[in-house]
């Protein structure tokens, strides 16, 4: 059996602390994007990529859910869509 034999700590040695990190760390992409659909998946929501046409967005601009300024806009043409699928679809509700 091994026996060790500590030193003393001379009495003028300074201890540092070890410094902790407040903040997390960083999660890499793929463990972001999973995050992401755990999240959707509680609050019950589905994520799916869709092309629009051009006259899609027209429509949208007509009805009055996008700002014709807007159209390029990839937020802007996201929220107008939501507003029209909530409204054609909360019709479908009280069917």
């Amino acid at each position: 059996m091994y026996q060790t034999k500590l030193q003393p700590t001379p009495q003028n040695a300074e201890m540092t602390a070890i410094p902790t990190t407040t903040e997390p760390a960083a999660l890499s992409a793929a463990a972001e994007r999973m995050r992401r659909h755990r999240q959707r998946r509680r609050d019950g929501l589905r994520c799916f990529i869709i092309e629009l046409r051009e006259t899609e967005i027209d429509a949208l601009i007509r009805k009055g859910l996008l700002a014709a300024e807007n159209r390029h806009d990839y937020d802007s043409v996201q929220s107008a869509l939501y507003a029209f699928l909530d409204h054609a679809l909360g019709e479908m509700r009280d069917v």
